[in-house]
């Protein structure tokens, strides 16, 4: 029988997706996961849950064992991604999706025991202004409106005088497969890739500027939540997690083309967002002729083309101020794994090959 019982709100997302694959192939561990729309994968057990709705909510924790570990990786965002960051309706819905479940949990269950919040770099105002570089957990909170507070502030007062722990996590750019996540930059880049490709075009970057970044690996952070798990290190801190190395878009460009055994060509400065879905002919035909796994552009890809616009800095004529975290104090207590950055697209897109997401190399 299992000894801990984790539920995954938020499981068809790609942090959610790392997490329910990571849990489920260990031992002693029983992997529930909720969202509205099943992940596509086969690993634990999958509710269908609307976490808008508190009285489904209700419902569907009364049905489940008594969950001793809660990973919170649900967002709610609107279409075009972007614009609704700072309004005020999406930051109320992420915060009551999040209360609708605490309710319940906490209501029936005497076994919990720890809680895990993802938030991100948008914490320490990246989006808004310049940051303070590098960020650091420690540094008072930058107040700006943002989910984040609205749900720390939450988690923090229902924790006081209680038994289980929580952590809050803050990764950088994360990258992992999951179908139709709004901020899912692997798969819109192997898109970008693939139709570039059926159009005999070359790897152009499509961006502008940039500066220095991070990226992290969502099986890394399925890692860091296994090693928090029951961690007296992790009990109510923060952490930033990435990779542990840093990149920039461009000069990962070459490495990109490497990966899909392409050339790369001149700049050729273009919203994704607008380009690519005027390309979904384009796709259909990529999956007809490699027998892929159908799904439409729209299905795959999500609003992410959205993100990668903003991380392209497309259409900017400075670099954009840098966004840098430092990941001091998770190695200080204890947990040290790192990727590369360059292996890690180079696994994920043999990952998304293999599976027949992508064409393979010609």
């Amino acid at each position: 029988m299992a000894e801990n019982t984790l539920l995954i709100a938020g499981v068809s997302g790609v942090v959610g997706r790392a997490a329910l694959e990571h849990f489920a192939a260990l031992p002693d561990w029983n992997v529930i996961g909720l969202s509205r729309r099943p992940p596509d994968t086969q690993a634990g057990t999958h509710i269908s849950v609307d976490l808008q709705d508190a009285a489904a909510c209700k419902k569907a924790i009364e049905n489940l064992p008594g969950v001793t570990h809660l990973i919170y990786a649900a967002l709610f965002e609107k279409p075009g991604l972007i614009a609704g960051w700072r309004e005020q309706d999406q930051m109320e819905t992420n915060h009551s999706m999040f209360r609708n479940l605490m309710d319940p949990i906490e209501q029936r269950s005497r076994s919990l025991r720890h809680v895990y919040l993802l938030q991100g770099a948008k914490a320490y105002g990246a989006h808004v202004k310049p940051m303070r570089i590098p960020g650091r957990e420690r540094e008072p909170r930058v107040e700006h409106e943002n989910f984040y507070w609205l749900q720390e502030d939450e988690l923090r007062s229902r924790q006081k005088g209680k038994d289980w722990s929580w952590s809050i996590w803050r990764p950088q750019i994360i990258f992992g497969h999951a179908l139709g996540a709004p901020m899912n930059l692997l798969v819109a880049i192997g898109v970008y890739a693939a139709i570039r490709h059926a159009q005999d075009l070359p790897f152009s970057y499509p961006g502008g500027p940039c500066a220095p970044t991070e990226a992290v690996d969502a099986r890394l952070i399925a890692k860091a939540f296994h090693w928090a798990a029951d961690n007296p290190a992790a009990q109510n801190e923060i952490f930033n997690i990435t990779n542990g190395d840093v990149c920039e878009w461009q000069a990962l460009w070459p490495s990109l083309a490497d990966c899909f055994g392409m050339e790369v060509g001149e700049a050729d400065t273009q919203l994704l967002h607008n380009a690519m879905p005027a390309r979904a002919e384009v796709w259909e035909q990529i999956v007809k002729d490699h027998a892929l796994a159908p799904h439409t552009m729209s299905a795959l890809v999500g609003d992410s083309f959205y993100y990668a616009d903003a991380l392209f800095s497309t259409g900017r004529e400075t670099p954009p101020p840098p966004a840098l975290l430092s990941t001091i104090k998770l190695r200080q207590a204890g947990f040290a794994d790192c990727i590369d950055t360059v292996d890690m697209l180079h696994e994920w897109y043999d990952i998304l090959r293999h599976q027949k997401i992508l064409p393979p190399l010609t």
